[in-house]
């Protein structure tokens, strides 16, 4: 039974939430701030964090951010339709999906389901090692880690997903639409501008740990340099 933990600071949307999550057979735990969720989590180290971005102590984008910083656990923002800025920045720390309020219960529960399925398939087919190599750069497939000359890079589960098939295949130009086939295994629909937003934050993890390795071909997509150009 998947552990959720529910960060929120509106009593009434953390009683719908749980209530959807546990009639829906999951284990459920909630939190009424930013910081008290922290330190839930600590104790915790639940399976998923559905968590609000405007909230008391501390906001959800900097409590996304400490969370980035311990673990790769999937994270969901819950976010006002307004807030496109806020969706932006939060899937560029880490997030794997947002649901925009109001919302329905169903829907955050299909979510929930989605992301965890995401994290725990992989393509076997496509995935026959537990390491993917291009020159320095390896891919850890099932620690989420991406490293480079000895530095080491946590990863969500899309932003794995997006760097294990450009490695797959290092000279092919990926469109938005088939990395999201690959990142979203369940099928699930985003848009153009949220894959960018994935790679995005995925560039910077590379640069952090020294390799400058996702190129951009304009009107198609994203393809992997090749090794003498990083």
């Amino acid at each position: 039974m998947p552990a959720i933990l529910i960060i929120d600071d509106d009593a009434h949307i953390r009683e719908v939430v749980c209530f959807a999550l546990r009639a829906a057979g999951f284990e459920v735990h909630e939190a009424e701030d930013g910081k008290v969720g922290l330190e839930v989590f600590d104790s915790l180290r639940p399976d998923l964090v559905v968590l609000d971005i405007l909230m008391p102590e501390q906001d959800g984008l900097a409590v996304c951010r400490r969370i980035r910083a311990l673990a790769r656990t999937p994270v969901i923002f819950l976010t006002s339709v307004d807030d496109v800025l806020d969706r932006v920045v939060g899937l560029e720390l880490g997030a794997d999906d947002y649901v925009t309020k109001p919302f329905s219960p169903r829907e955050l529960v299909a979510r929930v389901r989605s992301v965890l399925r995401r994290v725990a398939e992989a393509p076997k087919q496509d995935e026959p090692r537990r390491f993917l190599e291009h020159g320095a750069l390896r891919l850890d497939l099932e620690a989420y880690t991406v490293s480079c000359a000895g530095r080491v890079e946590p990863l969500s589960a899309t932003e794995r997903g997006i760097l294990a098939a450009l490695m797959g295949h290092p000279s092919k130009v990926w469109t938005r639409g088939e990395l999201m086939d690959r990142a979203y295994l369940d099928g699930s629909v985003v848009s153009e501008r949220t894959i960018d937003s994935h790679v995005k934050r995925l560039r910077k993890k590379l640069f952090a740990v020294g390799c400058d390795a996702i190129d951009t071909v304009h009107g198609v997509g994203y393809r992997l340099r090749t090794k003498g150009q990083w």
